[in-house]
This record gives structure tokens, C-alpha cells and sequence, in this order.
């Protein structure tokens, strides 16, 4: 018998249903669209976009040779597993700070579109392949692979592992973009974003301080570390190769599954976050009652300030700190960095209990600029400004709202340093010299942001409105410049006691001396600054409005 066609109602022969097409060559096709698109929108942009994928390029090169290099080293596995962990890491974190760095990470856009989540996740796996990043992650792993790979069996495990290693890093990247998805597109995610620059500080502080334990040390410290990661998708294929390179075969087998395994449920969560994406209303921007019922209460922070304007103030500053995305990277930053410059001197033994001091300057640069933080929104600020005692009051409490975190900041970072170094006999002198300088720095702070205010973007990663950078020079170096100055008295007395035979023994004086001296200095800097500021508010608000 020969097969029919089946038939319809009206007995005519019905063709047989037509296979869907595979979206996978659109999206890959619209990955380099948005690619070549994008780079047709200007010559610098342009130039910036190759200038940073050769660097990226000939870093990976680099990195590539100098395993190769290290083949044959006893510890070069303890170098190679960890890489691939920290390129899984990477990849991990990269969507979180960088939301708009690739316009296929949002699947919201196809939302609208007839796509199942199973042949959608492929297509996007497919598209994801293309570009710089993963070219450099392939560079890496095999740099990884090479330098551990010994035999005909490693190196046929090597053949597997690195597009499986390459393919987790892939599908975790997405999975957590499509997890985060309504926080990236959220305020909070531009957060994110604007926080970005300060994870790549510290995280160069890190890896600058580990490898300096390296050079001294030695690769062997790796081993530990790399032992348990070499048990961690995907740096499970690293350990792999090595494992067949040792002959031990079913732990390279074991490796090899449990990465693939690690691929599944990671392809697994991101299908699911599709579907939930695309079959849930999308409520991130929906708030509830009890958030909108404490919203109106207040919260907790008003009732612990001070009552009248001055807690007003303190509150909004504050406030500020913690929602608007330009203040709260500055702040983040100059927190973390303030903390990093002492305890990791002292940790590495080349430090002094004096470089706590850096904490109370990066914080006390806080002050400078106080109106050009608001943006435009300073004319509502300026409307309840008339005389001077207004803008006295409006000064204080932004003061007070920066001493708030300040002054625990720095007591904590110097008792941290004192104690990791030993030198609890100069606390007191550090402490002192500490708060010398914060209150240096808040009265010229002050004074600054009346004669020198300048506009802060609030889109992009500019700090400085254009053609206002010299404005904002004169303002940070000419108030730091000034500050250190002004804080020459406590600096004099702190040099006395350590020259002079008598001085170590009164040295505790000079925690009460900087203090009273700082506080002294603040309160006389805010009235100083704040008939110019009374005086000045139509030019500051015309300033601080540009941006």
C-alpha cells in the first residue's frame, strides 16, 4: 500500500503541517545587525569599540602565551582551574553591571513575538557566541587547557571541555540576565550600572594585592584553592584535563559530567525565567501598600534627626546618598576606597596608622560641591533661602548629614588599621589628626560649594558638566589644598610629639585638640560660607542647572 494524504471535511487532500523554521539564523543574524548597526552610528564610537576589542584581544594573547609558558610548572594547575572559575565569575557579573553593553540580554523585547522559550533559548545561546567576549574567553580557557594537557586522552578531553566551558559561562551570563531582568531595566539597575566603575577599582586592589602574596609566596598557595575549585562548573573542565593528564580517568569523567550537568540546569533556569518573563504581567515598577504605607509615614529615619529644618535637611542629604545613582557611586567609592588604602598597607606591613587619615579625606570631599548634587532641583532648595541664617541652617545640615556616616567611618578604619599594624599607642594621635581633617575639609567644603558650584550629568558617566571642569579643579584642589592648611596646627603638634622627649607622653591630647579643633573649624567655615551662599543664589542655581 502507498501512504495518502489525509483528508478534510470536503474530502480534498490536506498537505501534511510544515515544520516551524528554526529561529536560530535570525537571532544570529540580528546579533550582528545590532552590531554593525551600532557602529555605523559614529566614528568614535566606532574607534572606541575596536580600539577596546584589539586591547582585549592582545590582553587574552598575552595570557594565552604566558600559560603556555608555564607549562610543565608543579603548580601550573593551581593557575589554570582557578582561571576558569574567575572567567565564569566574570561572566556571571557582567550583565548585572553592564545591562545596556549587549541589546539581546533583554528578552522583553521579543515578549510580543510567537517564541517558545526552548528554540528562543537556543537561538539566544547561538547569538550570544558572537562577538568579542566569548572569542576571549575561547583565548583563555585554551591557554587554561594547554598548560595542563599531557597525552593523547587530555587532549581529546581538552577538545570537549573547552566549548563546554565556554557554553556554561554563556548560559549563566543569560540566565542571570534573564533572572535580573526587571531590576536591570529598573533605577536600580542603572545603580548597578553607575557602581560598576568602583567594582573594577576594587576588584584591581584585589588582584594587585594578591599578586603581590604570589610573588613572595609562590604559585603553592594556589593549591588549596584550587583543589576545591577544581570540583566548581566550569572550572570542573579545567580540572578534567588535568585529572587525564594524571591518568586519573573517571575523575576527568566525573569532571566532564558534572560541567555538562552544570550547562543543563543552567539552560533549565533560564528557560523557565523565559517563561515566567513572558507569561507574567511585569509588576517592578508596582508598589505595594506596605511600601507605600511606610513611605508616607516617614519611616524610622525621620523620628531618629533632629526636629525643624535641620532635620529636614539631614534627611534629604541622606536620602540622597541612597537613591540618586551619581551620589551614591561617589559615596560607595569614596567608602571603599578609604578602606582599602590603609588595611591593605597594614596587611602587606608596608603601612602606617596614618594612613587612616585617607578615610576621613575621601569622605570629607563629600562636602565640596553640596548644591551642584541637586541638580536642578536646587531651585526648590533656593526658594527657602532669604538670609543668611537660612542658608546657615540649610549648611549645617548637610554637614551634620555627612558627619552622620563620616565620623563611625573613620573612627572604624583607624581602630582597623591601629590594630592590624599594632600601634594602639598612636590611635589617639590618628584619631585626632582624623577629625582635624574632616572638619578642615567641611568648612572649605562649604565655602567652595557657595563660590565654585558646578552641574553633576545625571545621565552618563561624566561627574562635571561640560565646560565646567576648571570650576570643578579650583573647587576639589583648591578646597583640599586649603584644608591641609588650615589642619597644619594639629599636623605641627603631631610631629612635636614625636620628636620631642615629652611628647610621647601627651600625645593622648591630640585626639580632644583635633577634635575641638575640627569642630571648631566647621562651625566656623558654615558661617562664613553662608552669607556668600545667601548672597550667590542666583548664580549657584544658574551653575548647578547646566547639566
Amino acid at each position: 500500500m502507498t501512504a495518502t494524504a489525509p483528508t478534510g471535511p470536503t474530502g480534498r487532500q490536506t498537505p501534511p503541517a510544515a515544520t516551524a523554521p528554526s529561529i536560530t539564523p535570525v537571532v544570529v543574524r540580528l546579533k550582528l545587525s545590532l552590531l554593525r548597526n551600532g557602529l555605523r552610528q559614529s566614528g568614535g564610537r566606532r574607534a572606541a569599540y575596536l580600539t577596546s576589542a584589539v586591547l582585549a584581544l592582545l590582553f587574552a594573547l598575552s595570557q594565552l602565551l604566558g600559560l603556555i609558558v608555564l607549562r610543565g610548572h608543579a603548580h601550573i594547575a593551581s593557575v589554570a582551574v582557578p582561571g576558569g572559575a574567575l572567567l565564569a565569575l566574570g561572566w556571571a557579573v557582567m550583565p548585572l553591571f553592564f545591562p545596556s553593553g549587549d541589546e539581546t540580554l533583554d528578552p522583553t523585547r521579543l515578549v510580543m513575538l510567537p517564541l517558545r522559550p526552548q528554540p528562543l533559548v537556543r537561538a539566544l545561546l547561538a547569538a550570544s557566541l558572537v562577538g568579542v567576549g566569548p572569542l576571549f574567553t575561547v583565548l583563555l580557557l585554551a591557554g587554561c587547557v594547554i598548560a595542563v594537557a599531557h597525552g593523547a586522552v587530555a587532549w581529546t578531553v581538552a577538545v570537549v571541555a573547552v566549548p563546554l566551558a565556554l557554553l556554561v559561562c554563556v548560559a549563566l551570563a543569560r540566565a542571570v540576565a534573564a533572572a535580573n531582568i526587571q531590576l536591570l531595566t529598573s533605577r536600580r539597575g542603572r545603580d548597578l550600572a553607575v557602581l560598576s566603575g568602583l567594582v573594577v577599582a576594587v576588584g584591581a586592589q584585589l588582584v594587585n594585592f594578591g599578586m603581590q602574596r604570589l610573588g613572595t609566596a609562590g604559585l603553592a598557595q594556589l593549591d588549596p584553592a584550587a583543589d576545591v575549585l577544581r570540583w566548581v562548573p566550569p572550572a570542573t573542565a579545567v580540572g578534567a584535563v588535568d585529572s587525564a593528564s594524571r591518568g586519573d580517568h573517571a575523575a576527568a569523567a566525573a569532571q566532564l559530567a558534572l560541567t555538562a550537568a552544570a550547562l543543563a540546569a543552567l539552560l533549565g533556569v533560564w528557560a523557565r525565567s523565559l517563561t515566567r518573563l513572558m507569561t507574567s504581567p511585569d509588576a517592578s515598577t508596582v508598589q505595594s501598600p506596605d511600601a507605600a504605607a511606610r513611605e508616607r509615614s516617614g519611616g524610622g529615619l525621620a523620628r531618629l534627626l533632629p526636629p525643624g529644618r535641620t532635620g529636614t535637611v539631614m534627611e534629604r542629604s541622606l536620602r540622597y546618598i541612597w537613591r540618586d545613582p551619581k551620589t551614591k557611586a561617589a559615596w560607595v567609592t569614596s567608602l571603599a576606597i578609604g578602606l582599602i588604602v590603609p588595611v591593605f598597607n597594614a596587611l602587606q606591613g608596608t603601612g602606617s596608622p596614618y594612613f587612616a587619615c585617607f578615610a576621613a579625606g575621601m569622605l570629607g570631599i563629600q562636602m565640596y560641591n553640596q548644591f551642584g548634587q541637586d541638580t536642578s532641583a536646587f531651585w526648590m532648595v533656593a526658594l527657602t533661602i532669604s538670609t543668611p541664617r537660612d542658608a546657615y541652617v540649610e549648611l549645617r545640615g548637610r554637614a551634620l548629614a555627612l558627619l552622620t556616616v563620616t565620623l563611625p567611618y573613620a573612627t572604624l578604619v583607624t581602630v582597623l588599621t591601629t590594630a592590624l599594624l599594632g600601634g594602639w599607642a598612636r590611635l589617639p594621635q590618628v584619631l585626632g589628626l582624623s577629625f582635624g581633617l574632616l572638619g578642615a575639609m567641611l568648612a572649605t567644603g562649604a565655602w567652595m560649594s557657595a563660590r565654585f558650584p558646578y552641574s553633576i550629568p545625571q545621565e552618563g558617566y561624566k561627574n562635571v558638566a561640560p565646560g565646567q571642569a576648571g570650576l570643578a579643579w579650583i573647587a576639589v584642589f583648591g578646597g583640599m589644598l586649603s584644608a591641609a592648611l588650615l589642619c597644619s596646627p594639629v599636623i605641627a603638634l603631631t610631629i612635636w610629639s614625636h620628636v620631642s622627649a615629652s611628647g610621647e607622653s601627651w600625645s593622648w591630647v591630640l585626639l580632644p585638640v583635633g577634635a575641638l579643633y575640627g569642630a571648631g573649624l566647621t562651625v566656623l567655615g558654615l558661617r562664613l560660607a553662608a552669607p556668600r551662599t545667601a548672597a550667590r543664589l542666583p548664580e549657584i542655581l544658574t551653575a548647578v542647572s547646566k547639566g
